[in-house]
Formats: C-alpha cells, structure tokens, sequence
C-alpha cells in the first residue's frame, strides 16, 4: 500500500490598492528575518485556507475580509527548506475592513504598501514570481 504524503498548507494575502500591495518584513521568526513578504501563515488543523487567510489578516494586520473578497490567484507547490512538502494558496483582496497596521510587532518590524512596478530587492524571491506569475493569470507553480 503507498503512504500518502502530508503537505504543509500555507496561505498568503495579496491586499491591494491600485497598484501598490502591502509587504511585511519578517523579524523574530527564524526564517527570512529582515526580509519582505505578504501577510501569510500555516493553515491550521480544520481550517481551510480561505479561513486561514481572513484569520491571518486579522491577526498580522488587523484588517477584515470577507470570505467573498477573497479571490484564489495562485497555488504554489514546493518542496520546503526542512524538506516538507509544502502548498501555498495566495489570494489578491482588493475589497477589506479597517486601515492595515502591525499588529505583531514581534514578528515583523514594518509594513510597507510597495509599488508592483518597483518591488523592493529584499522581498523574497518565491513571493515575487508568486505574485508576478499569478497577476499575469498564471494560476500555479512548482518549486
């Protein structure tokens, strides 16, 4: 019999304002300190990822999101650095609640709305092509 493997689900939020999105710099966390991402997390047990991603922007950015605002833009499949299977769900939320502010300064020293045109170097790599590939109506991506 073959043993499936488990994956790690992720999900990102794209919050976007014409065409700025909002970053975050990882700090504390041990994995990409001093490094820009997108609002994101694990997704928990029983959650699914559009759960996951309206509970992440509550608590990283304090922000609302309905479930309707929520619009898939790309999954990323990847084999992670501690060499667990990994998928990852991005979703572009361009309709939200309350004005983003850092609500774990612990984990992430500052928020950043960034031009897509003129994305900064230290935003990581995968992040970027995500988004990139996923605005251009790619809709998946291994890694």
């Amino acid at each position: 019999m073959k043993h499936l493997h488990a994956m790690i689900p992720a999900t990102y939020i794209i919050l976007r304002k014409g065409n700025q999105i909002l970053l975050s710099r990882r700090h504390n966390t041990g994995f990409s300190d001093g490094m820009f991402s997108l609002p994101a997390g694990h997704v928990e047990e029983g959650e699914t990822f559009s759960l996951a991603a309206i509970r992440e922007a509550k608590e990283e950015i304090g922000v609302a999101i309905a479930p309707a605002d929520l619009k898939p833009l790309h999954i990323k499949q990847q084999s992670r650095s501690d060499g667990h299977p990994g998928i990852a769900v991005f979703f572009l939320v361009e309709h939200w609640q309350g004005e983003p502010f850092n609500v774990e300064p612990n984990k992430c020293s500052e928020l950043l709305w960034a031009d897509l045109t003129d994305l900064p170097h230290d935003l990581l790599h995968y992040v970027k092509v995500c988004v990139e590939r996923g605005l251009k109506g790619d809709f998946y991506s291994e890694w």
